[in-house]
């Protein structure tokens, strides 16, 4: 299942998630961002239940965006008992972002 974050709901779903947790931040109007799109949503599925995998729109959840310094989207953020781990920025093959989620399990 893809998750929807939000600023309001970033602390509880993320932060304090008991899984890793990737993040993706995007925008509507972000070629790249639609192209990576089915990447994150079939991960998603795969990793259901291990890795928390969900989208924040950087348009509509500004203070999120600013807070993690994302300047770049697609912007790929990989987090670990609320911490920072990894990060991957621009449109990448699936088998990169596997290989970074399969380093936080």
């Amino acid at each position: 299942m893809e998750y929807r974050f939000t600023d309001d709901n970033f602390a509880k779903e993320v932060q304090a998630s008991s899984q890793p947790v990737l993040v993706d931040f995007y925008a509507d109007w972000c070629g790249p961002c639609k192209m990576m799109g089915p990447v994150v949503e079939k991960l998603a599925e795969k990793y259901d239940g291990k890795i928390r995998i969900g989208k924040l729109n950087v348009d509509e959840n500004p203070k999120t965006a600013a807070d993690y310094g994302v300047m770049s989207i697609p912007n790929f953020v990989f987090i670990k008992d609320g911490a920072v781990v990894d990060q991957v920025v621009g449109g990448v093959p699936a088998q990169v972002l596997e290989k970074k989620l399969n380093a936080l399990l």
